[in-house]
């Protein structure tokens, strides 16, 4: 039988986002998605536009950025050719994989609330649409391994954000309850997934979120920061989802 976590005020355990989250990492993947750009004798597209592109994993990113015209226009990107995709694709994770976390950025609040997280007891996973070999060098070169138990990466379950397998997964493996479970993330990726998960869930509003005004998002709160969460967490507790059915 598993051991279910006991921790503070009714929370068992807490869900982190990534990419936009604990660190900044938009100037690497700008750099990646433009090298893809430019092998393709593409125009460069600004980073602010590949901003609206991160969020939903790199294979997303990869095709927006072929698009980037129509993008820019705000077309939907269209299903790339298969061997023009499959080249960008290898660009990309090619030179991403050479500069993953040379210019990333830890946010305000994320090391001071990490520390207060662990000290109340609550275990930590990083569930995000990033690749997993990615993901675990940057935690790594960042610094921010100590305090994660877990990673679930896009590649980690058959689906990722925003449907709620990895965070029900990542759950699962902390032998935590989802209901008692609060994620915090910077986009409607992680809202969605959380709340169809049945845990509840925190934006912070510098983030990416794929140019959507985080006031929009279905969460129990928006935080200036991760420590800010922390305070959250502590002045409430768990309650079950408003997702029925």
């Amino acid at each position: 039988m598993k051991t279910v976590h006991q921790a503070h005020n009714g929370w068992q355990g807490v869900l982190l986002d990534l990419d936009g989250t604990l660190l900044d990492t938009l100037p690497d993947l700008a750099a990646s998605a433009n090298q893809v750009r430019q092998a393709l004798d593409m125009p460069l597209l600004d980073e602010a536009l590949i901003r609206t592109f991160v969020g939903k994993g790199a294979d997303n990113l990869i095709k927006r950025t072929l698009a980037g015209e129509l993008e820019a226009a705000g077309s939907p990107a269209p299903e790339p050719d298969a061997a023009l995709f499959g080249r960008a694709r290898t660009v990309f994770f090619e030179h991403y994989r050479a500069t993953n976390g040379d210019r990333a950025v830890i946010y305000p609040g994320v090391l001071e609330g990490l520390q207060q997280l662990s000290e109340l007891g609550l275990p930590m996973a990083v569930v995000t649409n990033k690749p997993y070999d990615f993901s675990v060098p940057l935690l790594q070169r960042a610094g921010l391994m100590p305090f994660i138990s877990l990673v679930v990466g896009g590649d980690s379950c058959a689906k990722r954000k925003p449907d709620p397998e990895p965070i029900v997964h990542a759950c699962q493996a902390l032998t935590i309850s989802p209901e008692a479970s609060l994620t915090i993330g910077d986009s409607i990726n992680d809202a969605l997934a959380a709340r169809a998960a049945g845990g509840s869930v925190l934006a912070v509003p510098y983030g990416y979120n794929e140019g959507k005004p985080v006031t929009e998002l279905p969460v129990d709160g928006i935080v200036q920061s991760i420590l800010e969460a922390v305070h959250w967490l502590q002045s409430n507790t768990p309650k079950r989802s408003w997702v029925t059915g």
